[in-house]
């Protein structure tokens, strides 16, 4: 749809997270104007009605949990459309946080707030065996979708301590904006979600932070943008400007100098609607573990543009699938993972900035081996002046997309009824 003969109308769904902050500005700051796109974005409750409104042809485009569009094109757990990912909304930005009650029981084990996987892993497990020897239920878990990267990242935590998420524990589907209030409500004892959630349970009392997910895996993915192919197919050339508008966007949203005034954006009721000093908290990276708790710095809390943020890597997709795998979500199969590769496209993300004029550095490979790299790293690009690093795992793992299945073997949890990659 067109608002004149040059305006382009793009409809774009966005859940009140944070890292919505790339759509946000593009919409507010005008950033579409010199590329004939008028944005229009839509406030959506859950992930769900994301997939479902994308679905219908009800929004062109959304900001995606990444896995949403692997799942949506393998049919996975609904009816099968195929998506596109072809731009990185952001990475990380998410945190992990528990109960009082359960954070008092963790504390017990010599855990503190130092907002350190392992150490949170390895009592939160020494909990989970005093209750099974109490004869206790299981601790709940919330999480947002269960193709998100919160699913992995908790279960990828969990394991790490020798903690089953399908048997140890339980996992269940909450949106963001209903996780502190279930908490509240004594429904769930933790959750993994993004901010500013995580820090709202904290000042109000209720909740600890005990790890984030850029301390599980620094610099992983988060939010894509995420189409139906057959959009992007009949709208190439309204993408190829989108893109070029959400990279300025990005650019902006990670310039320190407009960290005020971005929080005070988001902060509005019309995108995330709470207190601007919990959304700079998330900017910052300097997260407030406890109510009254002075602020730890966690580095690359969340990232909207630098080390090449926005770059959809064809490496971090097949991470995804070996999860879905890993976790019986799916059965292996060649066919599958080339859909699963084929969904993030940096095709679409170097046409369509190639010959932009923006200052952006467009990597010379698709994929790359993922936490291997211990500190800031040159690699290839087509200006020479790409860096990357550090993107480790925290239990010193390391994804080789071309050996998923050896990866996959490196494991001892999986789903009961996962299966391997061989």
């Amino acid at each position: 749809p067109r608002l004149g003969d040059d305006v382009r109308i793009v409809r774009a769904g966005f859940i009140p997270l944070v890292d919505c902050a790339v759509l946000a500005v593009a919409a507010e700051k005008g950033f579409g104007l010199d590329e004939g796109i008028d944005l229009q974005l839509v406030r959506e409750t859950s992930w769900a009605n994301i997939r479902d409104r994308i679905n219908l042809g009800h929004l062109d485009c959304a900001q995606m949990l990444a896995g949403m569009p692997l799942a949506s094109s393998l049919g996975i757990g609904h009816v099968e459309v195929p998506m596109t990912a072809p731009f990185m909304l952001g990475l990380n930005g998410n945190a992990i946080t528990v109960s009082k009650p359960l954070y008092e029981a963790m504390s017990k084990f010599g855990f503190r707030d130092q907002l350190d996987p392992k150490a949170s892993g390895l009592a939160l497990k020494q909990v989970i065996e005093d209750r099974k020897a109490a004869g206790l239920p299981p601790l709940t878990f919330g999480m947002v979708f269960p193709f998100s990267c919160h699913n992995y990242e908790l279960r990828y935590w969990m394991a790490a301590a020798e903690i089953h998420g399908d048997q140890d524990v339980r996992l269940v589907v909450i949106p963001p904006p209903l996780m502190v209030e279930s908490l509240q409500a004594g429904h769930i004892d933790g959750f993994c979600v993004g901010e500013p959630w995580n820090s709202l349970a904290v000042d109000a009392g209720i909740g600890h932070i005990v790890t984030s997910t850029s301390q599980i895996w620094h610099m992983g993915p988060e939010k894509v943008l995420g189409a139906r192919v057959a959009w992007a197919d009949e709208n190439p050339e309204t993408l190829g400007a989108l893109l070029r508008v959400l990279f300025r966007a990005a650019q902006w949203s990670d310039d320190p100098d407009n960290r005020d005034e971005l929080a005070d954006m988001l902060a509005s009721p019309a995108y995330v609607g709470v207190d601007r000093a919990l959304i700079l908290r998330a900017l910052s990276g300097d997260l407030v573990a406890a109510k009254g708790a002075v602020p730890q710095h966690v580095p690359d809390f969340i990232v909207f543009n630098r080390q090449a943020a926005n770059f959809p890597w064809v490496s971090q997709a097949v991470w995804i699938y070996t999860q879905m795998v890993r976790w019986g979500q799916t059965k292996a199969s060649p066919d599958a993972q080339a859909i699963a590769r084929g969904c993030f496209r940096p095709d679409i993300y170097r046409d369509a900035l190639r010959s932009s004029g923006l200052p952006v550095s467009l990597p010379t490979t698709n994929a790359k081996v993922e936490g291997s790299l211990r500190g800031e790293t040159s690699v290839g690009s087509s200006d020479g002046r790409l860096t990357l690093g550090p993107n480790q795992f925290f239990d010193g793992h390391i994804f080789d997309p071309d050996d998923a299945a050896g990866y996959l073997d490196g494991f001892q949890f999986h789903s009961s009824n996962g299966i391997s990659l061989d």
